[in-house]
């Protein structure tokens, strides 16, 4: 089954990527949430060109990925779900998880740290906010998540099936929600409970920092909610508040080159530990003072 899992996986992973890809553009074009301000051909072009470059850099640079460790692990008793009598579906449910928590983790590592927000602020730096920025990633970040990502399937031992599963929804779930779509207020209300919506990552991307340090959930909606960093709404509705960060404000900003030199360009404001006071709990104070019917006004409205 293993051999099966590692042979099927770059066809698994292309068709539930392009199948999503197709479908977010289909329905953006169907029923957009926010108006476009950019041409769709220069951001397109150049967020599926950093695809293609991240993808290439990552094949080259390691040797195997996460699933491929994940069968090894299994084969030599590393990681814990290896070295524990566990139920194999257990072990997948208990797995996917525990992904999603590192990768929650990790994104809230970006935004803290220097060094790493330089890198990170790539993707906040989109001007419009549709599927593509959901791929558009600097290629240093996406070596070091691999990197965090193989050290943690090596402690847990997880099944090679849940590490597949767990690749493939949390792309398509990136791309949904980063899809510029118009999803009922009743409907995103309960369905933010199970997934990440568009309408609760937008606040993520909003240029105040106070709203960018939050939401930093891509898959699972809970841990924000458990740990604090959930904002229902940004403070001017979703269809007034300014997509991206401070710095890069040019469609020049937005072609690959001026993208892949963005983290040695000016000061990494905005983290989330910013001596400025713009991190997480500020920002909660700011926007949580004020009741929900106010924040929720114009979302309500719309409907």
């Amino acid at each position: 089954m293993s051999e099966t899992i590692l042979g099927s996986e770059p066809a698994i992973r292309l068709t539930a990527f392009l199948g999503v890809l197709a479908a977010m553009a289909l329905w953006e074009i169907a029923a957009p949430r926010r108006r476009r301000d950019i041409p769709r051909v220069i951001r397109w072009t150049n967020n599926l060109a950093l695809v293609v470059i991240d993808t290439a850099i990552l094949r080259l640079t390691f040797p195997i990925l996460a699933v491929g460790l994940a069968i090894i692990a299994e084969e030599r008793g590393w990681g814990l779900f290896n070295s524990i009598d566990i139920s194999v579906w257990i072990a997948v449910l208990f797995s996917m998880v525990l992904l999603d928590l590192a990768i929650y983790l990790q994104h809230v590592m970006f935004h803290s740290i220097p060094a790493l927000w330089r890198l990170h602020r790539m993707h906040h730096a989109d001007l419009d906010f549709d599927a593509t920025t959901g791929l558009r990633f600097h290629p240093v970040e996406i070596l070091i998540s691999m990197a965090i990502k193989l050290a943690l399937v090596a402690a847990l031992g997880p099944p090679a099936i849940a590490v597949l599963l767990f690749e493939v929804i949390l792309n398509a779930t990136a791309l949904f929600n980063h899809a510029n779509i118009n999803l009922p207020m009743s409907v995103d209300r309960w369905l933010r409970w199970i997934v990440v919506t568009p309408d609760m990552h937008r606040v993520h991307h909003s240029v105040d920092p106070r709203e960018t340090n939050s939401n930093f959930g891509f898959n699972l909606p809970w841990w924000d909610r458990l740990l604090g960093t959930y904002v229902p709404q940004p403070a001017k509705g979703h269809t007034g508040m300014d997509i991206g960060i401070e710095q890069f404000r040019t469609q020049r900003d937005l072609w690959i080159d001026r993208m892949l030199i963005q983290p040695i360009h000016g000061p990494a404001r905005g983290y989330a530990l910013d001596a400025s006071g713009q991190g997480v709990s500020r920002q909660r104070l700011d926007l949580d003072s004020r009741p929900d019917k106010t924040r929720l006004s114009e979302e309500q409205a719309k409907d």
